[in-house]
């Protein structure tokens, strides 16, 4: 498969959730990168000793550029400078066995505790400590990938359904400080009491975010009057960008990025 070549863009398939457009259409994926500023997550790892591929996967990651200085965005990405393009292409050409493609958009569903008990069942049940789960994260879900400094500044918790004040899906519970060889805790590091985005990156789990969907959630505080420094949409598209947590894989439009995960051999879920 060539990456390097631009396809054509893919037809946008809009999620008209509560409160606030989002979508998750995507534009042509090319696979480049460019000048960027790297973002991995901070607390150790957890993933599995004997998983060395998932191991050397995540360590090219952690090299590829994750540009997050942006001061403008257009709304179509046509530069793989904007995106996080070298990482999409070491995803798609990952080689452990087997791997899995999440297509999450429910904020408060049960999404990161069926990913959690994927990772656990592949790993223990299945001996594959190399299984990969990327979750392509858009609609009201996506809001899962900013961090509280945003969340605060943009009244995000009014969006939310009511039942996130802040955002816990990306602390980090007790429970993740648990030692990791005592797997079948049932308060320890794997166990529901250990549900966080954070906690599932330290087990190699991937989360993509959508350049679509934060253009469209942009879009819709805008309509609201949510723009406390009078930013344009191209400078407030901007700035969510620059508020992803750490990790996470940006893409272009992550549906349309979804169709090389699948050509690659990832088993589609929901």
């Amino acid at each position: 498969m060539n990456l390097n070549t631009p396809t054509l863009p893919a037809t946008p398939r809009r999620a008209m959730m509560r409160n606030i457009g989002l979508t998750a259409g995507a534009a042509g994926l090319i696979a480049a990168s460019g000048p960027s500023v790297h973002a991995a997550a901070d607390d150790a790892s957890l993933i599995n000793p004997g998983a060395k591929t998932l191991q050397d996967l995540h360590a090219r990651l952690a090299k590829a550029p994750h540009r997050r200085d942006f001061k403008t965005v257009p709304m179509i990405l046509t530069d793989p400078a904007d995106w996080d393009a070298q990482a999409i292409k070491e995803l798609v050409a990952y080689q452990g066995d087997p791997k899995q493609v999440w297509d999450n958009t429910d904020l408060t569903g049960p999404w990161i505790n069926l990913m959690r008990n994927a990772v656990n069942v592949q790993t223990y049940s299945f001996r594959k400590p190399d299984f990969l789960a990327v979750s392509i994260t858009h609609a009201l879900a996506h809001l899962a990938l900013f961090d509280q400094e945003l969340w605060d500044k943009y009244q995000l918790a009014k969006f939310a359904g009511g039942r996130l004040a802040r955002n816990t899906l990306i602390d980090t519970p007790k429970a993740a400080s648990t030692d990791p060889k005592d797997f079948n805790n049932i308060n320890g590091v794997f166990s529901p009491n250990d549900n966080s985005i954070t906690v599932l990156q330290r087990r190699g789990v991937v989360f993509m975010g959508c350049h679509n969907a934060i253009w469209e959630m942009t879009g819709g505080l805008l309509k609201k009057g949510i723009n406390p420094d009078k930013l344009t949409h191209h400078q407030i598209a901007a700035e969510f960008t620059n508020h992803l947590i750490p990790g996470v894989v940006l893409t272009p439009g992550v549906v349309a990025t979804m169709i090389y995960l699948q050509k690659a051999g990832y088993e589609y879920a929901k």
